[in-house]
């Protein structure tokens, strides 16, 4: 259980404890604080709230150390994490510290206490807990059964007597399929694994991951309405062009139909502008209940933008780029727009090199370059509170706000970062905009 103690950490706690040492050893008073060289022992920890005897803690909680001489404790450390002593907090019979912040290395379950000034050792058990799992990420949000995938996030702990759970919606992982590290699971999703969040348990809680697995949530393109996305787009290049069945390429479909963007690129910043085989556009009919309506009018988004206001949501799709065809220069502009900018009305392309105009830019290869995905489908994330570059990857000054979610344009250009020439495959599938928790 928290607590309600106020801690003093960092550098401020370590110049208040010299302060008061140094005030200390001025003053000349009867309760001023001793060190002392007795042995010390311990006869239970508690909550410093509440008056609950306890053997373990999470990270960075507060606990009182209740026994004896413990004025001759120098340092504690639990298991290899070293606490921080405030002398305030140290009488003969009790000490208030917090369990370090920080995640033991080596967990021995033990508290150290290091006493006297031959810094002798007198241990005592007690377990420092990580916080519940944290489930961020996952690597393909529409993998199907038996493909490998990795969940990333934080304190993926366990020991054996309390192995991790991996959970979708109440089809669990085989533990034995589990490759498991601080900050990732790699695992097979297992046969049947309905749609929704996917749960990771250790014996600190349960985390609830922030997707949802088989997330078809206001899907915008999905490129054969089978999610109720758009087929194609809308405006002088729909991307009806570009749209592959499954079957159509070597590599496997995700779900029904996808796009692919493909076309030569050199690899200095902006020398290319090849809009028919590397694009996609969807202009509204403003203000139309036809066909073609703006996007941010649909139902589902126009909720969403209601509920969550556009900081709170999050672009996605899933995206394939085989290794014979890498990808190795120009940005992939993300570019929603407003009527302002573009309608079925006045269609241009001004916006794209418009540097006022904010939009979201794309560019894994720029950390790894050339860049592929294996041939494997893998989810892309873009919070639209990134979404504010130009068309050079500047900072445009502006962030997009809802009048300016009515169209949404790809377009594999520029980016503002000299790469390398290459003809790129980049396939893409079930575009959407969901809440980002």
């Amino acid at each position: 259980m928290k607590n309600t103690f106020i801690k003093l950490t960092g550098i401020f706690a370590a110049g208040i404890l010299a302060a008061g040492l140094s005030s200390c050893e001025r003053a000349d008073y009867p309760d001023r604080f001793r060190l002392t060289e007795d042995k010390p022992s311990v006869a239970f920890v508690r909550y410093t709230s509440q008056d609950v005897l306890i053997e373990q803690a999470y990270m960075d909680e507060v606990l009182c150390i209740v026994g004896d001489n413990l004025t001759s404790v120098r340092e504690i450390w639990f298991s290899d994490q070293k606490a921080l002593l405030n002398t305030s907090y140290i009488t003969k019979n009790t000490m208030l510290v917090n369990v370090p912040a920080s995640l033991p290395v080596v967990n021995t379950d033990q508290m150290y206490l290091i006493y006297g000034s031959q810094k002798d050792t007198l241990a005592y058990p007690f377990r420092v807990l990580p916080p519940a799992p944290v489930v961020n990420s996952m690597s393909n949000e529409w993998a199907k059964s038996g493909e490998t995938v990795t969940i990333k996030g934080n304190y993926f702990v366990e020991d054996s007597s309390n192995p991790i759970v991996v959970s979708f919606s109440g089809v669990e992982v085989p533990h034995d399929d589990i490759t498991v590290s601080m900050t990732e699971l790699t695992f097979a999703v297992p046969a049947g694994a309905p749609a929704g969040r996917v749960t990771v348990t250790t014996y600190s809680g349960t985390g609830r991951s922030k997707f949802q697995y088989l997330d078809d949530r206001n899907i915008l393109f999905d490129w054969d309405g089978s999610r109720g996305g758009f087929a194609e787009g809308y405006g002088w290049r729909s991307g009806a062009g570009l749209v592959h069945t499954p079957g159509a390429d070597g590599f496997p479909a995700l779900d029904g139909n996808y796009i692919v963007f493909t076309s030569d690129l050199q690899g200095e910043a902006g020398a290319d502008w090849a809009e028919d085989p590397l694009s996609f556009n969807y202009w509204p009919d403003e203000g139309s209940t036809s066909a073609h309506p703006e996007l941010s009018s649909l139902p589902t988004f126009a909720s969403y933008i209601d509920k969550y206001g556009v900081g709170g949501l999050t672009l996605k799709f899933e995206y394939l780029i085989p290794a014979s065809n890498p990808w190795g220069s120009c940005a992939m502009q993300l570019m929603f727009s407003g009527n302002k900018q573009v309608t079925s009305a006045n269609g241009n392309n001004n916006y794209f090199s418009d540097a006022t105009f904010p939009r979201g830019l794309w560019r894994p290869w720029t950390s790894a370059e050339p860049y592929d995905t294996g041939g494997k489908w893998m989810t892309a994330s873009f919070p639209l509170t990134t979404f504010i570059y130009t068309c050079e990857g500047k900072d445009s000054g502006s962030v997009i706000d809802k009048s300016q979610l009515t169209g949404l344009s790809f377009f594999v250009w520029h980016g503002g970062v000299n790469g390398t020439a290459c003809t790129p495959v980049i396939a893409i599938d079930n575009i959407r905009v969901v809440p980002a928790q």
